[in-house]
């Protein structure tokens, strides 16, 4: 098949073209390489900086759009899979729809339904927008609400979520968010994963913890809350323990820093380790962060549990990284359980196939 896969999320598309041309299909990836995070892609359609950037980026994609044509299978990170406003990009929609066969959007990170599920029906027990029955108000939340709810925005995920001809969620949240809406249509696949070399710590007798910033995400994330409970067990006990940040660093730098850890904190609020916790697990590196059953449930897994499961609170990340520093003898059993978790569920060249069916059967 001849694939074209627009925009990027975490080095989720670079990775499945890597399995789908493993597969013997044509893959084209067309991105930003994620700003400053810098995945690779075939085609970059980076915005250029300047108050003339959007402008400038619009007229490089009409002149690539005709090489954009006779694809069986496009496939959009988001409905904003270019750097361009929502009204600018719906048009480009339209010409993707009518010279391409089949139309895919992806469930993989902030969207209106994500959004919207999140603030009225509460499907999760927490999320990025919600503690139980109580709405965050912290600024990152209210501003996604803002950019989502009532807005072009909106509007063009709910039409090409209506028009396309499947949508893809990587994670549990996104699935349960989407379900209602488009039971039909709907299709959970796994984000894909390159097997990767683990690196061991240093025998210092520390237990290393790794932690990616991004400053403007932070709260959202809950980085904040995470990064103040391991700065205040590296106080608490400085001869066992040691941490190092990674902020706003390419992808190639952020995967050196994180060589050598004992354990990811990433991802307070969410059900699931994404991308860039999976990566780690691949290593050996034990995940703190999401490891809800849900997560399990969906996947079909039922023996490994090699997440450190956290509640979206100061206290319980507290207790779990104090826990894993006072008994490091658990974590050869978490790093082996890590490692054949995403062997058995992310694969690249399995998820790859996985979607490889999909598109057939489109």
């Amino acid at each position: 098949m001849k694939i074209l896969l627009l925009g990027e999320y975490s080095n989720v598309h670079a990775t499945l073209a890597d399995g789908l041309r493993q597969l013997g299909h044509s893959v084209t990836v067309v991105s930003n390489g994620d700003f400053w995070k810098d995945y690779p892609r075939d085609i970059d359609v980076s915005r250029p900086k300047g108050h003339l950037g959007g402008i400038r980026l619009l007229a490089r994609v009409w002149s690539l759009l005709p090489s954009w044509k006779g694809y069986d299978v496009v496939q959009l990170i988001n409905p904003l899979f270019l750097e361009l406003k929502a009204r600018r990009l719906y048009p480009i929609y339209r010409y993707l729809r009518c010279h391409n066969r089949k139309i895919v959007l992806c469930a993989a990170g902030m969207d209106y339904y994500w959004v919207e599920e999140c603030i009225t029906h509460k499907p999760l027990r927490y999320s990025d927008f919600n503690i139980g029955d109580r709405l965050r108000t912290d600024a990152p939340a209210l501003e996604a609400q803002r950019d989502w709810i009532g807005t072009d925005k909106e509007q063009i995920n709910r039409r090409i979520a209506a028009d396309c001809d499947a949508i893809v969620a990587g994670l549990y949240e996104y699935y349960v968010c989407y379900r209602p809406h488009y039971p039909g249509k709907l299709h959970f696949i796994p984000f894909p994963v390159k097997p990767q070399k683990a690196v061991s710590p240093a025998a210092d007798g520390k237990v290393k913890l790794f932690i990616g910033i991004s400053r403007s995400r932070s709260a959202y994330k809950g980085t904040d809350i995470m990064l103040r409970a391991a700065e205040d067990i590296v106080r608490k006990y400085p001869e066992k323990v040691a941490l190092v940040k990674a902020e706003g660093v390419p992808f190639n730098e952020y995967q050196h820093l994180m060589d050598g850890s004992d354990a990811i904190l990433d991802q307070l609020y969410s059900y699931t380790p994404s991308m860039n916790p999976l990566l780690a697990m691949s290593k050996g590196i034990v995940c703190v962060g999401g490891g809800e059953p849900e997560n399990y449930d969906i996947l079909g897994e039922k023996e490994l549990r090699p997440i450190v499961n956290v509640l979206p609170c100061y206290e319980s990340v507290y207790t779990e990284l104090e826990r894993l520093v006072l008994h490091p003898e658990r974590l050869p059993r978490l790093k082996n359980e890590s490692i054949a978790y995403v062997n058995r569920h992310h694969d690249y060249l399995m998820v790859a196939a996985k979607y490889a069916s999909l598109y057939e059967k489109l």
